[in-house]
């Protein structure tokens, strides 16, 4: 996933990141939650879309991003914006959250969402339609 940005433009990157954090605060469908150090920069991120489904009690939240810098992982940024995520998820009246995690990912194999009760389904196939 990562190797298509090491190719691309800086500014290129920087100028979708910048439209989709725009599209993201626009309205309360997403959420977005950022750890900082003391100086401001961004040691980690989440970032939720709600979705609304016709045939569950609330909507789903469902997490698209769960990011820890390198440097900042193991002191417990990416299980503090999860449980914020959850709270929120609660607060919102969601029925339920929901994840991909890529099998090859350091976090799936040292099971970091299992560790903090997420399960995973055996019955669901992950389908991309690549545009």
């Amino acid at each position: 996933m990562f190797e298509r940005l090491k190719s691309e433009d800086a500014s290129v990157t920087s100028a979708r990141v910048a439209r989709h954090l725009d599209m993201s605060l626009a309205d309360d469908s997403h959420s977005l939650r950022v750890a900082t150090d003391v100086t401001g920069d961004i040691l980690a991120y989440a970032a939720v879309h709600w979705l609304p489904y016709l045939f569950l009690a609330g909507p789903e939240g469902y997490l698209s991003e769960l990011f820890v810098a390198p440097a900042a992982r193991d002191r417990g940024l990416g299980t503090a914006l999860l449980a914020s995520v959850v709270e929120e998820a609660k607060a919102r009246g969601c029925a339920r959250l929901m994840l991909e995690a890529v099998r090859t990912r350091e976090s799936y194999v040292r099971g970091f969402y299992t560790k903090r009760g997420w399960i995973e389904r055996q019955d669901m196939a992950n389908l991309v339609y690549e545009l």
